[in-house]
């Protein structure tokens, strides 16, 4: 069946809901960027301050179709990938963090401020802190509070 504004979730009448995450997995478009290498200051240990470090980042944005449905093929009816690679390289130009945990927090509500996007899944990953470890790393999910 082609997408469209007007498709309906299958197998459901008017008083069935859906839980949250399938509620997102059947109606979002999902806009990724993956492996996003960034020079990072970050870190608490005394040897992370010394210089900035390599940081992976992989976003997912979850999109409602109803607000992504593009009708002229114009990138201005979509989330455009360059709003999420600008985010982090303004997030990271503000100076030394010391934790992953804030600087994902940080930038995952910095994606949920844009009005297109309902919910976010984002990680972080150091690959250079142990020489016997591919990384180490955050992730979050988070999604907008569509009752308040």
């Amino acid at each position: 069946m082609p997408l469209n504004s007007t498709t309906q979730t299958p197998h459901l009448n008017a008083r069935q809901t859906l839980d949250p995450l399938t509620d997102l997995a059947l109606n979002c478009r999902r806009i990724f960027l993956r492996d996003f290498i960034v020079p990072v200051n970050i870190g608490a240990h005394a040897f992370e301050k010394i210089q900035a470090q390599r940081v992976i980042f992989n976003v997912e944005l979850f999109v409602p179709y109803a607000l992504s449905m593009p009708e002229t093929d114009q990138l201005s009816e979509v989330v455009d990938y360059d709003f999420v690679r600008e985010i982090i390289k303004k997030r990271v130009a503000t100076g030394h963090v010391e934790l992953q945990e804030t600087l994902c927090d940080d930038l995952a509500a910095r994606f949920l401020a844009h009005p297109q996007v309902r919910a976010v899944r984002l990680s972080s990953c150091k690959p250079d802190v142990y020489p016997d470890s591919a990384g180490v790393g955050v992730e979050v999910f988070c999604m907008k509070d569509l009752s308040a």
